[in-house]
């Protein structure tokens, strides 16, 4: 096998070189066309209207410092603070058998990869292979000597061949930062998408219990109803009451004992609702009977500033943001010429024999320019659709924010508000109850008739579901201010690559 002399191989680094330092010059003065990220401005306030409070004067020869402990801020298994077992293992399941979280985690995947896939061009593509061919070409093919030409013919070869194009102009670059973005978008999405299941599941299941305390006042109300109906049989059989009073109690306990009963369909709702959020068939789920608890925990809201950092749902339309600027790069880059390099080598011969020798070799590198001169105006119709989906994700980052800021301060006047409504609602349970009691012994004494005591008692039933109701209301009202504030996520969970 014939092998190189040191002038063959002076002479080819000669024709190298060249190309090397040409190529070096231009990977040099590289630039990224288009707009660098910067993120937008957004509306924002000092702080919640909800919760503004005046500080008390500074002490004398000294300021107030406002006090931050490291327990006031939400954690990432939120919905631990509400100390109810079941509910945290019902949260439990969420991650491992939700089927929608999974589809929303294997949307993450794909933009994960679309990122690999937007990396890989950086680099340059390679293949190598064998070829062995057998030629038979025309004899009456034109322009050849007959006595010269040889029309059956071998051929083997193995080379392999190289091409690549440098990004000069950054679209490789842009490509990148917009599947990143992409990717870090997706993540927030499954964040939020999370977030939703997990505060709709809470959500579902305060409302449940909620209806468990409605239950158990409607089943000791018709405990007690019927105790009134056997005192007005026994009163009228006395001859002190008439069959109207009789008639009157049996109309009361039977219509309570139909709402005891209505109750268990809006039940039966959610726990099917339940069942399907943790990914079981509704019919093999079943929740115990338990009242509401009458601890609704303090909810830390911090700043409003804080909350661009602690919401998926923001954090995902400001990477949308993101990904359209990088977006218009790549347009902006259609504009300059695409410059390819490209080389292959190997061995060729027609004989088996001398196959892979040094006569056999071959080579050839080149690199090449083209521009394009006239589209009619597609690049600048691109550029610009490229530059006002910008401005549609910019429009859409910032009204995400005023979103979640309307979502914070809504249920913080709810929680306000239904705490207010309880303590009244509680002061109006207790006056009926005593008015009921009242009107039962005036009945008893003979003074009142019993369509008084009916009336108290429907009053007192009114109101004490109204109280049941506003403390699944709290519950639910609490959750959702969960929700709007992102459940103790925050941007830091964002992937980087």
């Amino acid at each position: 096998m014939r092998t190189e002399t040191d002038t063959q191989l002076n002479l080819r680094a000669g024709q190298l070189r060249p190309l090397a330092i040409g190529l070096a010059v231009a990977l040099l003065a590289g630039c990224k066309v288009g707009p660098n990220y910067h993120r937008p401005d957004t509306p924002t306030a000092p702080a919640w209207k909800e919760t503004a409070v005046t500080p008390p004067p500074n002490p004398p020869n000294g300021t107030w410092k406002e006090a931050k402990p490291d327990d006031q801020a939400l954690r990432g298994k939120w919905w631990e603070s509400y100390g109810d077992p079941q509910l945290n293992a019902l949260e439990d399941k969420v991650a491992v058998s939700n089927q929608t979280l999974k589809a929303a985690l294997e949307q993450y995947l794909q933009a994960r990869e679309q990122v690999r896939i937007a990396h890989s061009q950086y680099y340059p593509t390679l293949s190598a292979g064998p070829s062995i061919a057998r030629t038979r070409e025309s004899n009456n093919q034109p322009n050849t000597y007959k006595s010269l030409t040889q029309y059956q013919y071998n051929t083997f070869s193995i080379g392999g061949e190289a091409q690549w194009e440098p990004d000069l102009w950054g679209q490789v670059r842009r490509t990148v930062e917009q599947a990143r973005a992409g990717m870090q978008a997706s993540a927030a999405d499954l964040a939020n998408v999370e977030l939703s299941i997990r505060a709709e599941l809470a959500a579902d299941y305060f409302q449940l219990r909620g209806l468990d305390s409605q239950k158990e006042l409607l089943d000791s109300t018709i405990v007690s109803y019927e105790a009134y109906l056997e005192l007005t049989q026994i009163r009228y059989k006395g001859g002190v009451a008439t069959d109207s009073d009789v008639a009157l109690a049996q109309t009361q306990l039977e219509t309570t004992r139909s709402q005891d009963t209505d109750v268990g369909v809006a039940r039966a709702q959610y726990e099917h609702a339940i069942a399907t959020l943790i990914g079981v068939p509704p019919s093999a789920f079943s929740l115990p009977h338990m009242p509401q608890a009458q601890r609704i925990p303090q909810i830390p809201v911090g700043l409003p500033s804080e909350l661009l950092e602690r919401r998926p749902d923001i954090a995902s339309a400001e990477r949308r943001v993101d990904a359209a600027n990088a977006q218009i790069g790549i347009a902006i880059a259609a504009y300059y010429p695409n410059i390819q390099l490209g080389g292959s080598g190997g061995f060729l011969s027609g004989n088996p024999g001398t196959w892979i020798q040094g006569p056999s070799e071959m080579w050839s590198l080149g690199a090449s320019g083209v521009e394009l001169l006239f589209d009619a105006g597609r690049r600048h119709a691109v550029t610009a659709q490229s530059r006002e989906a910008y401005e549609m994700q910019v429009a859409n980052y910032r009204q995400s924010v005023l979103n979640a800021f309307q979502e914070v301060e809504d249920n913080l006047a709810a929680l306000r508000i239904l705490e207010d409504e309880s303590v009244t609602q509680t002061r109006a349970v207790a006056a009926a109850q005593r008015s009921l009691l009242l009107s039962t012994d005036r009945y008893k004494g003979g003074t009142t008739i019993y369509l008084e005591v009916l009336t108290e008692q429907t009053l007192q039933l009114s109101d004490e579901r109204s109280l049941a109701d506003i403390t699944t209301r709290r519950y639910v009202a609490s959750v959702q201010l969960v929700r709007a504030l992102g459940g103790g996520w925050d941007t830091n969970q964002l992937p980087t690559k």
